[in-house]
C-alpha cells in the first residue's frame, strides 16, 4: 500500500541518497528524486505528486523560485522547504511569500522529518478532497439551475447530503487538536473550536467580544514586562497581498492560568474575502527541544574549549622555539594550524556568549570606569590594523579629560571593538574611519562612522540578528555574531544601537546608554 509520492530535489547527491534509504525504511516506496531543479519542473508538468520538498540553496534555480513555479502547477500540494540554519530568516520570507506547508533545518530530525512529511500528505490529501467536495456543490447548483420544476425533490435530496457534510466537517473542526478561529480583517473574531476556547480558557460567547491582538502578542511577557501585540497590524499588511499567510512566533494567553503559550497561526481567506480562517498551532513542545538543543550546544561547546586552548598552547610552545628549532616549512603549518585553532576558539566563544544572553544567565559586572582610557586602549588596538590598509582612523571625544561612567567595561569594550573592528573589514584600503563619542542629556553617545560601500537598505533589519553576514552583495567569513551580541549588550544595559547607511557613501553605527554617566569632568 502506496503511503503517498514524494518528489524530493536538492542538488546534493549524498543527501538525496540519505534521503531515498530513510524512505524506504520508513515504508515510502513512491519517492522520487532530482538533482536539477529545472528537470523536476518539467516532471511536474506531467506528473502529480503528494508532497515537494525542496533545498533552499541550489546553483540553477533556488527553493524559493523552484516552488513558486511549483505552487502555479500544483497550489493544492505540501511543499516542505529545506534550509540551513542561517537562511532561518529567509526560509520564513519563503513561507510568508508563497505559503509554503513546513520548513526544516538542515541537518533535520529524521522523526520530526517523517511526522513532517506525514501530516504533509494527509494535508495534501485534505485539500484535494475539499477541492473535489466544492466541484460537487458547483455542479449541485447548476443541476438545481437545470432542475428547477423538481426543486422541492432535489433540495430535499441535496440537503440531507449538506447535513452529512456539514456534520463531518463539524466533527472535523470540534474534535481538531488545533485551535481554529474566524476572524475579519479588522482582527474581530467571529467564530472559534473548542480547541481555541481550551487555548485562551474562555468561551466561544467571550472571545466573540473581542479582537485577536487581545489574545495573541508578537513578544513573550515572561521576558518582557509589557507584552506586544501587533497581530492585527500584520493581517491587515499581509491580507491585501495573499489569501494565505502565516504569523510565527507568536504567544497565546491563557486567561485561566496567566500561562503565555507559544504559538503560530496559519491563515486562508474565505471565499467572501472579507473573513478568514486560522488554524492556531501549539509550538510548546517545540519550544522545549528547541531548549533542549541549546543546552547541548552549550554544553558542546563548553567541552570544546579546553582542548582547544591546550592545543593553541602547545603550538605555541613550537612558534617560540621552547621546545627546539623549526625550519621555516614547519613555521608557516604550524602558524596556519594555530589561526585555525584561534577562529575555532573564537567561534566556540561567540556560541557560548549566545547561549548566555538568549537563556537570560548574563549578569552584567558594572563598574565605575573611565571610557575615555577605554576609547584609547582600543584605539592603540586597532591602529597596526588601520596601518597595513592605510586608513585613517580618528577619535573625535567630547571628553578632554577623564569621563567615568557606570556599566561592565569588559562588555563595552566588546562592542567598541566590534563596530570599528567591522568598519576597517568593510572600509577599502585609503579609507578614512571617525569615531564620535559625546555626552547629551545624561545619556552617552558613540559612533563610528566610515566612508566604505555602504549597505543596501533591505539588508539593514537583518544586519543585527544572528548568523547575519554582510550583506546581500558582500558577505563576510566571520560568525555572524558580532553585531547580534552588541545588541544583546547595549539592550542589557538599558540602551539602543542603530545604523544609518548608504550605497557607496558609508556607514554610522551607533550606540546609546541612558544615563550612565557616574562621575564627569567635561572640558
Amino acid at each position: 500500500m502506496s503511503l503517498g509520492k514524494i518528489l524530493y530535489v536538492d542538488d546534493d547527491k549524498l543527501l538525496t541518497s540519505t534521503f531515498s534509504t530513510l524512505m524506504k525504511v520508513e515504508g515510502f516506496n513512491d519517492v522520487v528524486i532530482y538533482n536539477n531543479p529545472l528537470e523536476a519542473l518539467e516532471y511536474l508538468k506531467l506528473e502529480s505528486p503528494d508532497l515537494i520538498i525542496s533545498d533552499f540553496l541550489m546553483p540553477e534555480m533556488n527553493g524559493l523560485e523552484f516552488l513558486r513555479e511549483a505552487k502555479k502547477l500544483y497550489p493544492e500540494i505540501s511543499m516542505i522547504l529545506l534550509t540551513a540554519y542561517a537562511d532561518k530568516e529567509n526560509a520564513i520570507a519563503t513561507i510568508n511569500e508563497i505559503g509554503v506547508y513546513k520548513y526544516i533545518e538542515k541537518p533535520w530530525d529524521n522523526d520530526d522529518l517523517i511526522m513532517n512529511i506525514k501530516n504533509g500528505i494527509e494535508r495534501s490529501h485534505l485539500l484535494a478532497d475539499l477541492r473535489d467536495k466544492i466541484e460537487k456543490l458547483e455542479i449541485a447548483q447548476n443541476e438545481l439551475k437545470k432542475y428547477s420544476q423538481k426543486l422541492e425533490e432535489l433540495v430535499e435530496e441535496r440537503t440531507k447530503e449538506l447535513v452529512v457534510a456539514n456534520d463531518k466537517l463539524s466533527g472535523i473542526i470540534n474534535y481538531c487538536a488545533d485551535g481554529i478561529i474566524i476572524i475579519d480583517k479588522q482582527g474581530n473574531i467571529e467564530q472559534v473550536n473548542p480547541a481555541c476556547e481550551n487555548l485562551t480558557g474562555l468561551s466561544q460567547d467571550t472571545l466573540c467580544t473581542m479582537t485577536i491582538q487581545q489574545i495573541a502578542y508578537t513578544d513573550n511577557p515572561a521576558l518582557n514586562k509589557a507584552p506586544k501585540s501587533e497581530v492585527q497590524t500584520s493581517i491587515l499588511g499581509l491580507a491585501e497581498e495573499q489569501a494565505e499567510f502565516l504569523l510565527r512566533d507568536l504567544y497565546i494567553r491563557n486567561s485561566l492560568s496567566g500561562e503565555y503559550i507559544p504559538a503560530e497561526i496559519n491563515f486562508a481567506s474565505l471565499s467572501d474575502g472579507k473573513r478568514f480562517v486560522g488554524v492556531i498551532r501549539n509550538f510548546t513542545a517545540q519550544k522545549e527541544t528547541e531548549r533542549l538543543r541549546d543546552d547541548f550546544i552549550a554544553t558542546l561547546t563548553h567541552d570544546l574549549r579546553t582542548p582547544l586552548t591546550a592545543s593553541i598552547k602547545t603550538l605555541n610552545f613550537f612558534l617560540d622555539g621552547s621546545l627546539g628549532e623549526i625550519n621555516e616549512q614547519q613555521k608557516v603549518m604550524l602558524t596556519t594550524m594555530m589561526k585555525s585553532n584561534e577562529d575555532l576558539l573564537g567561534l566556540v566563544n561567540a556560541l557560548l556568549e549566545v547561549y548566555r544572553f538568549e537563556s537570560g544567565k548574563l549578569n552584567l559586572y558594572k563598574t565605575v570606569f573611565d571610557i575615555n582610557s577605554l576609547l584609547r586602549q582600543c584605539y592603540e588596538e586597532l591602529s597596526p590594523i588601520a596601518k597595513s590598509k592605510n586608513i585613517a582612523l580618528n577619535i573625535h571625544s567630547d571628553f578632554n579629560e577623564e569621563m567615568l561612567i557606570d556599566a561592565d567595561r569588559a562588555e563595552i569594550k566588546r562592542v567598541i571593538m566590534n563596530l570599528c573592528g567591522n568598519a576597517l573589514n568593510y572600509t577599502n584600503k585609503n579609507g578614512q574611519i571617525d569615531v564620535y563619542m559625546k555626552l547629551q542629556n545624561g545619556d552617552l553617545i558613540f559612533s563610528v562612522a566610515d566612508n566604505g560601500n555602504g549597505i543596501p537598505k533591505e539588508d539593514i533589519p537583518n544586519l543585527f540578528k544572528r548568523f547575519s553576514q554582510g550583506t546581500s552583495k558582500k558577505r563576510s567569513t566571520g560568525t555572524g555574531l558580532g553585531l547580534y551580541l552588541s545588541r544583546q549588550i547595549i539592550e542589557a544595559h538599558g540602551g539602543k544601537i542603530w545604523v544609518e547607511s548608504k550605497v557607496n557613501k558609508g556607514s554610522e553605527f551607533s550606540f546609546l546608554l541612558t544615563n550612565v554617566a557616574a562621575v564627569s569632568r567635561v572640558v
